[in-house]
């Protein structure tokens, strides 16, 4: 009679097993999808950081360039020419910032993206663990009533 106990007990030992298994791997796709969207968060910084230094370099050429031409005894509220200049400039670094918040936000995305294809992936080994385990259980459950008679 102590066949088909151990053959319950294996059963039930390995359907528990994949069980685990199939949690263990849902923790550790959680814990790579919690690792991707702080991944997203710091490029989403280092994009805000990136955009700061550009205005401040915009702001500092303008104010490097308005002394130039001051230097240089130009009107700078009437110079058609250098308002066209500090214009252009003005264009040239609000293109360059939206070229950082576009990469930015499409970088986000993929972040996302990833971020939630790993939720996926978890989910579904728990559920095929699941769904193992079940098959594993209702194997060990036929075999036990097998081996009783």
């Amino acid at each position: 009679m102590a066949f088909p106990f151990l053959l319950l007990a294996s059963t039930a030992i390995s359907a528990g097993g994949q069980i685990m298994g199939g949690m263990a791997a849902k923790a550790e796709a959680d814990a790579a999808a919690f690792d991707t969207e702080i991944e997203r968060t710091q490029n989403e910084v280092s994009a805000m950081q990136q955009a700061a230094a550009r205005r401040d370099e915009y702001d500092m050429a303008t104010q490097a360039n308005i002394a130039m031409f001051s230097a240089a005894g130009r009107d700078i509220g009437s110079d058609r020419s250098i308002e066209a200049f500090l214009s252009k400039q003005k264009e040239v670094a609000a293109q360059d910032i939206g070229r950082i918040a576009d990469q930015t936000a499409a970088q986000s995305s993929a972040y996302e993206r990833r971020s939630s294809s790993q939720r996926t992936a978890g989910r579904n080994a728990r559920t095929a663990s699941l769904i193992s385990a079940a098959g594993t259980a209702a194997s060990g459950l036929y075999k036990y009533e097998k081996a009783k008679i």
